[in-house]
């Protein structure tokens, strides 16, 4: 089980290294993992090295170790016990003492062995079923040892633990919002954005650089030397091309939305067009598309080191990307058809990337996401996809 456990994880994009799963069966061979628990959470910390697999760890583990938790329950719950004895006896001994019926002489001088055998004694002693009270095993009660009572540091016995289990855990999919293919949240989108900026520097020499003046200064056997450097400068040239209208943008209005901002926070040369589905003639400065019109053939005059980007879900009726009048809107007058712009974008700037809102698991399902897709190296709109993306506008 353990060894598919590995291969399962590495099937499924976590890079699961031979050395920490070697390390896992360690921590087994020398009894530091009794349940499942602790298999769960060290196993976790040992084969995942990134928060972004966590979703994908809690899959692997539900559809494994589904039905384990039941294999052997009672010892281990009794391993478990007698540890929480023992480190409550170290924390109180005196209160321990009273509640098991001993003096703090006799609880001093029980060995752990023993320890664990008093308790199994008081298991068999037991004659019926307990509920409350402070002495015996039970449920809901004050003594120390049972479950469902509300005695402070106390260990749960048998019942249903009101903690999640690792199981539990695992099928909950806490961390599915740290998953690679989650919708982005702010903070990513602005980290991700940062890596696209290219700082030169630029200006005049008016910035302390401490470490080169540190070192300087040492060389000069402690003559003070203060080292100045050009302030660094983001040179990109970034346009953003933003699909804004249709039913279909609608779901995804929020996280473009964010991307607007974000991109106009990130890149100091930022121009922001509008279009609807696809590139016509034109293309709009404002969000409305009613005024600021600006024809696409300026566009391709620009500086071909300019990063183009467009956003959209490349979703609409292939008469509007293959025919000259196949604009759905009636006062659009076209001279090429969008496939032409498309591709003369394209050819003019050497960067270029397409962020798709919709979920990549249905692009197939439509053609005219492939043909664009043929056209601009299309990225999902998620975590990975936008690394991605930035990746590509990066290339020298």
């Amino acid at each position: 089980m353990f060894v598919s456990f590995f291969f399962t994880l590495r099937e499924r994009g976590i890079p699961v290294t031979p050395t920490a799963f070697l390390r896992l069966q360690k921590a087994l061979g020398l009894g530091l993992i009794t349940s499942l628990d602790d298999f769960y959470s060290v196993a976790r910390s040992l084969l995942v090295k990134s928060e972004r697999d966590f979703d994908i760890y809690d899959q692997v583990f539900a559809e494994l170790f589904r039905g384990a938790e039941s294999a052997d329950e009672a010892q281990v719950m009794l391993d478990q016990a007698v540890r929480q004895l023992l480190e409550e006896w170290l924390k109180e001994p005196a209160e321990l003492a009273k509640a098991l019926g001993l003096t703090e002489q006799e609880l001093a001088s029980l060995s752990g062995e023993e320890l664990k055998q008093y308790f199994l004694d008081r298991l068999k002693d037991q004659k019926g079923v307990h509920h409350g009270g402070s002495r015996w095993i039970g449920t809901g009660g004050v003594s120390p040892v049972g479950h469902g009572g509300s005695r402070p540091g106390g260990m749960r016995i048998g019942g249903v633990s009101r903690k999640s289990s690792a199981l539990k855990t695992a099928m909950e999919r806490r961390y599915r919002d740290y998953s690679q293919d989650a919708p982005l949240t702010r903070s990513q989108m602005g980290e991700a954005l940062k890596r696209l900026r290219h700082l030169t520097p630029s200006g005049p020499r008016d910035q302390v650089n401490v470490d080169k003046s540190i070192y300087q200064t040492m060389r000069n056997a402690g003559e003070v030397e203060i080292v100045f450097d050009r302030r660094l400068k983001d040179k990109l040239n970034v346009l953003l091309l933003i699909d804004n209208g249709g039913w279909s943008m609608d779901p995804y209005v929020e996280i473009v939305q964010a991307l607007f901002h974000y991109a106009e926070a990130q890149f100091r040369d930022l121009s922001i067009y509008y279009y609807h589905n696809t590139i016509m003639d034109r293309v709009w400065r404002d969000p409305q598309r009613r005024r600021q019109p600006e024809r696409v053939e300026s566009l391709l005059s620009r500086d071909p080191e300019t990063r183009l980007i467009f956003v959209g879900d490349a979703s609409m009726a292939l008469e509007e990307l293959t025919q000259i009048k196949g604009s759905i809107s009636i006062e659009t007058r076209q001279t090429r058809t969008s496939l032409t712009w498309l591709n003369m974008l394209a050819t003019s700037f050497r960067h270029s990337v397409w962020l798709n809102p919709k979920c990549s698991s249905l692009w197939d399902y439509s053609t005219t996401i492939a043909m664009i897709g043929q056209i601009f190296p299309m990225f999902p709109l998620t975590l990975t996809g936008l690394e991605k993306a930035v990746a590509q506008l990066g290339r020298r």
